[in-house]
C-alpha cells in the first residue's frame, strides 16, 4: 500500500520512530529506530511495509528496499512474526544471516530473540537458494569505521535508551546484564550502543 513515506523525524524511541508528512504522524517500526537520531526535525525517506492482519494494522520502515523485502521474506517462515523479523534485520549484518541460510548454520541463527531450532529449521528450508538477489550492491555495513564515538557527557542516557531498544527486540535481561558491564566502560551514541550490544549478543 505504502511504497515509502518522505518526511520529517519528529521523534525517536526503542521502538519505532515517528515520520511528520503534510502535517500527519506516521508511527513506523524500525529494526534500530535510534539510527535515525541523527535526522531529528531532518527531511528523510523511509521505505515501509504495511503489515494488517484481523487484529493490527502497522508500518515497518527501512533505510532501502532491499531491506524492506528481506524482512517481506521472513514474514513468510513459519514461526517468524514482525517483531522476529525486526530483530534479525537490527543486527546489522544482513549478510551474515543469509549465509547462515545458506550454510544451513542453525547456531548462528536460534541466537536471534524467538528463534529456536525448529523456527531456524524452517528459515532454512524455506529461504535457501532465494536470497542471493539480496546480497549485491546494499545492506552498508553499520559496524564499520565510519561508526565513530561520541564522547558526551550524556553518554548514560544512550546507554539507557539502547537497553530499552534491546528489550524491545525481544532480548531478555538475563542477556542484556550478561554483556552490560563491558557497554558501560564505552562513551557511544545509543545507536553505536545498539550496534555494539547486537554484536555481542549474536556472538
Amino acid at each position: 500500500m505504502f511504497e515509502f513515506i518522505r518526511g520529517k523525524v519528529e521523534y525517536v524511541c526503542p521502538e519505532y520512530i515517528v515520520i511528520e508528512n503534510h502535517g500527519i504522524g506516521y508511527q513506523i517500526m524500525a529494526p534500530n529506530p535510534f539510527i535515525y537520531t541523527n535526522e531529528s526535525g531532518k527531511d528523510t525517506l523511509i521505505y515501509t511495509y504495511h503489515y494488517v492482519r484481523e487484529d493490527v494494522a502497522a508500518l515497518y520502515g527501512f533505510k532501502t528496499r532491499e531491506e524492506k523485502a528481506l524482512f517481506a521474506r521472513l514474514l513468510n517462515v513459519s514461526g517468524i512474526g514482525p517483531k522476529g523479523a525486526l530483530a534479525i534485520l537490527a543486527s546489522g549484518q544482513p549478510e551474515q544471516v543469509v549465509q547462515a541460510i545458506e550454510n544451513e548454520d542453525e547456531a548462528y541463527l536460534v541466537k536471534f530473540p524467538g528463534v529456536g531450532k525448529k523456527t531456524a529449521r524452517q528459515m532454512i528450508l524455506d529461504l535457501r537458494g532465494k536470497l542471493q538477489d539480496l546480497v549485491p550492491d546494499f545492506f552498508p555495513n553499520l559496524f564499520s569505521a565510519e561508526d565513530h564515538k561520541h564522547q558526551t557527557s550524556g553518554y548514560s542516557h544512550d546507554f539507557d535508551e539502547a537497553m530499552l531498544a534491546l528489550k524491545a527486540l525481544g532480548y531478555s535481561e538475563k542477556e542484556i546484564n550478561k554483556i552490560m558491564p563491558e557497554l558501560r566502560k564505552e562513551q557511544l551514541s545509543t545507536d553505536q550502543y545498539i550496534k555494539k550490544a547486537l554484536q555481542k549478543l549474536l556472538k
